[in-house]
């Protein structure tokens, strides 16, 4: 197998609107597997990271992280997905974004921010699809589960008036 490349490609990259807010999207076909784009910015210490506020946080190791949070990083646009096109890779202490398949012009550019990023910030909020579809099932689900709990909550109202009922005309013809 052939060793990854960590010099990004000459492709051209866009910032765009996207359901998100902001994306970044190729403007020509980048092969699976190429270098897109590195991910730069300040490094900071853990001291600095527990204290930020950024939403650009990239962890190296233990002791170093790249806030990407100045405009003049690119790569910042690029959104999560659940089910992404690209895969971020750290090589000697650099990030560097590489394509996971083909992608085609107009496409927008993501990856898979991980379990602790999506948890904290995007669970309840994630465009992609797969969690859109998430959601509805959840959402349908709670509907179907609320109906069928309205539903018996009707029987059982209904039984005791019958049983009420039923008491009563008892009663009656007792009488």
């Amino acid at each position: 197998m052939p060793r990854k490349s960590y010099t990004p490609g000459d492709f051209d990259l866009r910032v765009g609107r996207s359901k998100t807010g902001l994306g970044l999207y190729a403007e020509s076909e980048i092969p699976k597997g190429a270098c897109v784009i590195e991910y730069v910015g300040v490094e900071i210490n853990k001291e600095q990271e527990e204290t930020s506020n950024s939403k650009y946080l990239f962890e190296i190791h233990a002791r170093k992280t790249i806030d990407g949070a100045p405009r003049w990083n690119t790569a910042r646009y690029i959104n999560h997905s659940c089910r992404p096109n690209c895969e971020p890779n750290i090589y000697k202490g650099r990030v560097f974004v590489h394509a996971t398949k083909r992608i085609k012009p107009g496409d927008e550019l993501n990856y898979n921010y991980g379990k602790n990023y999506f948890d904290e910030y995007l669970k309840e909020i994630c465009a992609c699809p797969k969690c859109q579809e998430k959601r509805a099932a959840a959402k349908s689900g709670a509907k179907a589960t609320a109906t069928k709990v309205a539903k018996n909550k009707a029987k059982t109202a209904k039984k005791k008036k019958t049983a009420k009922g039923a008491a009563k005309s008892a009663g009656a013809s007792r009488k």
